[in-house]
């Protein structure tokens, strides 16, 4: 295995993140980062010369998102008209805090 982080990489990396490691576990850690960075070594054989980084896999997406559109919606009526409770047209809803009852 390759040693691409020494134990002071992997310690610099806990003290930035404020992770408190024992010696113990830093030692485990700068193990297991290592073994981590070998498992990705077999990306080194795709010829990517050229190749444009990314920050998006989908490339120029820009906006998901529809437009607004204004469309017929429920009147405060049919809103509220199953309600088990309400008060001045909005729903009446049990307190969670406080003393309870109604709010």
């Amino acid at each position: 295995m390759t040693q691409h982080l020494t134990e002071s990489d992997v310690r610099g990396i806990a003290e930035y993140t404020r992770i408190g490691m024992t010696e113990d576990e830093v030692a485990q850690m700068t193990v297991d980062l290592n073994s981590i960075i070998d498992s990705l070594e077999v990306i080194r054989e795709y010829d990517l010369e050229g190749v444009q980084p990314t920050f998006h896999p989908i490339g120029s997406l820009s906006n998901v998102m529809r437009e607004d559109a204004e469309a017929a919606s429920f009147t405060q009526a049919s809103a509220l008209a199953n309600a088990p409770k309400q008060q001045d047209g909005c729903f009446l809803i049990p307190a969670i805090l406080a003393d309870g009852g109604d709010r």
